[in-house]
Order: structure tokens, then C-alpha cells, then sequence
């Protein structure tokens, strides 16, 4: 047994699960953080899209009782009804555009200079987004007063869950950020603060979990037995830390702006353009 090759994992999972719920996006820095361990090959970009599952599982562990309770709902009650229809709705453009542009672009965009700019573009982004939510609203929505056009899931429309869908299909550009695209998206049409980042929560199951089976499935060649630890430890890594960053963002967002995200990213993104400029940093294509 590989023990660096599982510490490699282990980092990947922190790595996976303190950032998949961020608006600051988990595949750019998967991308980054395996380009400086010298994680590569086929194995290692399975990898990156399967230990999404245990990010996921965080969800479905932190709101187990929610999703229960739609699953028992779905004969008889409209809002169990209507929230499962909304996450399906949501879920299928990224399936469409997934399935059509997946290829195309994990062969031209899955390198570090790529990314680096799209972190700076959606670093960017989301400082226009929160400006313009501040000008509609002030610092009400943090004060708790009922201002957003949508103040919980439940009162989504299918309309609403398609338009955040097709937002969440940005994504596919790596270093866009999912939970960015659908966070930010779901405020500029009026969402409340709370409201938008569950809905990318609830979102990303099906979203994630899928793409990681889709991955391990398309890929199976490639994968032997002796790979399971490697793909255990990175998946319990990201469940563990994507637990613990659920429930702090949650807190977080009732008080808080996404503006310190977006200079983390413009920063972020900034150093790696300058030390892939430069040489100082030779990143791995």
C-alpha cells in the first residue's frame, strides 16, 4: 500500500470537501492542489469526480430528515411534491449540457491557467452580483427581514428551479464554482441568501452524485481493486469536511455577504496567472 499515494488522497478529499459548497469552486481546486502533489493520469481525474460523492453525502446526512420527509410526502403532500419536482427540473440541464459539452471541454479547460482566469472572471461576478443585491435590499436580508422574492425553497416555482439549473450549467467550466453559479444566479432572480444556498445544496446531489457514477462507470477500465483505499479515504475525507463547512456556511450566510469569497478568488487566481507567468511555479497541463 501507497501510504503517500493515500496521504495525496486524504489532502484531495480536505481539499473536495471545504470547497465544493463555496462559491469559490471544488474542480479548480482539485485541478490546482493536483497539478503541485503531481496527482495526474486517468485514475486521478476519476478520482476528482467520484470523491464528489462523499461531499454529496454530507448533504443528504445534514438534511436527512427534509429528504426523508419528501420521499414519505410524494403520495399525498404538494410541497414534497413540488420540492422533488423542483431538484428534478433543476438537475436535467445539467445532464443535457453535461452529456453534450462534457468532453469538449475537459480537453481544452481542465489545465490550471484556465481556471485561474475563470476564478478571477467569477471572482468578479460575484462582487456584481452582491452589489447589485445590496442596492435592492440593503442589509435587510441579513437582518432577517423578509425582502427576497423567494425567502425558502418551498415557495420556488418550476420556472425558478429551471433557470438556476441552466445557471448551474456554468460549472462545466472549471473554476466557475457550481455552488457559485447557482448561489449567485438564485439571488440575482431573487432569492434570499438562505434560500439560494440550500436550493444549491439540494441541487448538487443529484447533480454530483451522478456525475460521479457516470464517471466510474464510463471509466471502469481504467480502475483496478487495488484503487478502492485510494477512492475510500478521499471519499470519507470530503464527507467529514464537507459536514463540518455545510453547517458553518449556513451560519455564515444568515449574517454574512459572499464578498470576501470573491477577493479570495480575484487574489487566488491572480498567483497562479502571475507564477505560471513568470516560471516560478511550473504547473502541470
Amino acid at each position: 500500500m501507497d501510504w503517500m499515494l493515500l496521504l495525496k488522497a486524504a489532502v484531495m478529499g480536505v481539499v473536495e470537501g471545504l470547497t465544493e459548497f463555496l462559491p469559490i469552486s471544488s474542480t479548480g481546486h482539485l485541478i490546482l492542489t493536483a497539478s503541485l502533489l503531481d496527482f495526474q493520469g486517468e485514475t486521478a481525474k476519476v478520482f476528482d469526480i467520484a470523491i464528489q460523492t462523499g461531499a454529496m453525502l454530507a448533504v443528504v446526512w445534514e438534511y436527512r430528515q427534509r429528504l426523508l420527509g419528501t420521499v414519505r410526502g410524494l403520495g399525498h403532500d404538494p410541497v414534497a411534491r413540488r420540492f422533488a419536482l423542483n431538484v428534478f427540473v433543476g438537475f436535467l440541464p445539467a445532464v443535457v449540457f453535461g452529456l453534450a459539452l462534457g468532453k469538449l471541454i475537459k480537453s481544452h479547460l481542465f489545465h490550471p491557467v484556465p481556471v485561474a482566469l475563470a476564478f478571477v472572471v467569477g471572482g468578479l461576478l460575484i462582487l456584481w452580483v452582491e452589489r447589485i443585491h445590496r442596492a435592492r435590499y440593503g442589509q435587510a436580508d441579513m437582518e432577517g427581514q423578509r425582502v427576497a422574492r423567494v425567502e425558502t425553497v418551498d415557495q420556488m416555482s418550476g420556472l425558478d428551479a429551471l433557470k438556476v439549473g441552466l445557471l448551474q450549467c456554468l460549472a462545466l467550466i472549471p473554476g466557475t464554482s457550481r455552488s457559485g453559479a447557482t448561489i449567485m444566479g438564485a439571488m440575482l432572480l431573487g432569492f434570499s441568501r438562505k434560500a439560494a444556498t440550500e436550493f444549491s445544496f439540494y441541487l448538487g446531489i443529484p447533480t454530483l452524485m451522478g456525475a460521479g457514477a457516470y464517471s466510474v462507470w464510463k471509466q471502469r477500465d481504467a480502475l483496478f481493486l487495488h484503487d478502492l483505499p485510494l477512492f475510500a479515504v478521499g471519499t470519507a475525507v470530503a464527507f467529514v469536511s464537507a459536514l463540518l463547512c455545510i453547517r458553518w456556511l449556513i451560519r455564515y450566510v444568515s449574517s454574512h455577504d459572499f464578498i470576501p469569497f470573491a477577493w479570495y478568488r480575484i487574489v487566488f487566481g491572480g498567483i497562479v496567472l502571475l507564477t505560471a507567468y513568470t516560471g516560478w511555479v511550473e504547473w502541470a497541463a
